[in-house]
């Protein structure tokens, strides 16, 4: 088998899962993996005793990438994976992980997926959701208070020290890496259109 890959990226808060999910509605949902960047973030235990508040989780050295990278090869050539688990409130990847089954399509979605080239590369379709910074912001306050049980003053510490420092270093400049951008993100819904034509397309050239 060998899987189309989608790269679905953008800022913290950008709309890149609500993209996904329009994407998906138009595919056959059997025939697709999505597969989360944040899985693969390392466990507290490795950053040499340091206070949750004192790491930056939006470093690319946050993340073990290059197990992603190797998950995804091997899913591209039809083996399962086991994909970690982490939780976001003790930040520690849990004991269990998560068997995966390749599909034909794998859905990569995260905030610096395309800023790693041997990640980007494994990438059919790399997608970049663009969406204003204060509505980034927005919707993450909303999220790590409602999901993961934070103040508003501990997310917006975070967002000044490490989350917009780190967009602008990193996820911002890895958007000329895109191969299709999406402002609006869920809402554009004529650029979501035109990407899963352009998804079928592909999958009928793969057939061929």
């Amino acid at each position: 088998m060998k899987s189309l890959v989608i790269g679905v990226s953008g800022g913290s808060g950008s709309g890149k899962t609500s993209v996904t999910n329009r994407i998906l509605e138009h595919l056959d949902r059997s025939r697709v993996v999505v597969i989360q960047h944040d899985s693969y973030y390392k466990d507290l235990s490795v950053h040499g005793g340091l206070a949750p508040d004192k790491i930056n989780f939006d470093h690319p050295d946050s993340l073990e990438t290059n197990l992603l990278i190797q998950h995804l090869r091997q899913l591209r050539e039809g083996k399962e994976i086991s994909q970690p688990i982490y939780n976001f409130t003790t930040h520690r990847r849990l004991k269990e992980t998560q068997t995966i089954q390749p599909k034909e399509i794998i859905i990569v979605d995260g905030i610096l997926i395309f800023v790693e080239k041997a990640l980007r590369e494994l990438m059919d379709i790399r997608i970049y959701v663009d969406t204003d910074a204060d509505e980034r912001l927005i919707r993450r306050i909303r999220r790590d208070m409602i999901e993961r049980g934070r103040s508003v003053d501990s997310v917006m510490t975070q967002y000044l020290n490490t989350v917009k420092p780190m967009h602008l270093e990193f996820v911002e400049p890895s958007k000329h890496w895109a191969d299709i951008i999406i402002p609006r993100g869920a809402e554009n819904l004529v650029a979501i259109d035109m990407v899963v034509t352009k998804i079928w397309s592909m999958l009928r050239e793969k057939k061929d």
